[in-house]
């Protein structure tokens, strides 16, 4: 359902479409496509994460940003589970690992850009734009470069935009940051940190948890960069993250 559509086209900017997850990354992305001159389309994906706190910073950062227009799309993954994300999982707060840990949702990214697709070829966009990171990040395969570079190509033989000559580019602009960089990116942009929402595991206070691997890494990129992350904290979350 649409959000927000403002009835005039702004004369001159490129169309492009964001996803927009309501999380710090995804923010930062949508402003740098703002930044660029493109005219930003957003969509929103509620696919039934236990984390729904990011749908109200989805929306609050699309109307913080102006942008054109924000869809949010209903896709019930807890049908399929498998997830701590989308089922009766314990979120893990033990700090990552080394291995691909169970708040990852199987094929998420893969399935979400598909449908970022077909709203941008709908919207006669040639752009989009994901704040995916493989660098401080928790191990997610859909994350990686050569998953988005894949992806790319797939879109060109599988779209009538792609096979008549007007391919996709996938800008992944936060693909090679620390959090550090995306926390400093964030505070260049002028965007308050607290607008967004990161934690998995929202505790019933309506505070961020600190302590999934998710606010550890948000926490810790902060610190990093010697930046103040707004976003309220449970008192329970552990001081220091490693």
């Amino acid at each position: 359902m649409p959000l927000t559509d403002t009835p005039t086209l702004t004369e001159n900017k490129r169309p492009a479409v964001i996803l927009l997850s309501g999380g710090l990354d995804s923010m930062v992305s949508a402003s740098l496509a703002l930044e660029q001159g493109f005219e930003v389309h957003a969509l929103t994906i509620d696919y039934g994460q236990r984390h729904r706190r990011e749908l109200q910073s989805a929306v609050e950062i699309a109307i913080k940003l102006d942008v054109r227009r924000h869809v949010i799309l209903p896709l019930d993954l807890r049908q399929f589970g498998g997830s701590a994300l989308t089922d009766d999982i314990d979120v893990p707060k033990t700090g990552a690992g080394n291995e691909i840990p169970v708040t990852y949702v199987p094929a998420r990214n893969l399935v979400f850009l598909a449908l970022t697709t077909a709203f941008a070829e709908s919207a006669a966009a040639r752009d989009i734009f994901i704040g995916v990171n493989a660098l401080d990040y928790s191990g997610y395969p859909d994350c990686r470069p050569e998953f988005i570079e894949s992806f790319a190509e797939t879109a060109r033989l599988g779209t009538k935009q792609g096979v008549e000559g007007a391919p996709f580019t996938i800008h992944a602009p936060l693909q090679h940051m620390s959090k550090a960089d995306i926390a400093r990116e964030c505070d260049r942009l002028g965007l308050d940190p607290a607008l967004s929402w990161s934690c998995y595991d929202p505790m019933a206070d309506g505070t961020a948890c600190g302590a999934c691997d998710s606010c550890r890494l948000r926490r810790k990129g902060f610190a990093d960069a010697g930046l103040v992350d707004t976003t309220a904290y449970s008192t329970d979350a552990p001081v220091a993250v490693e």
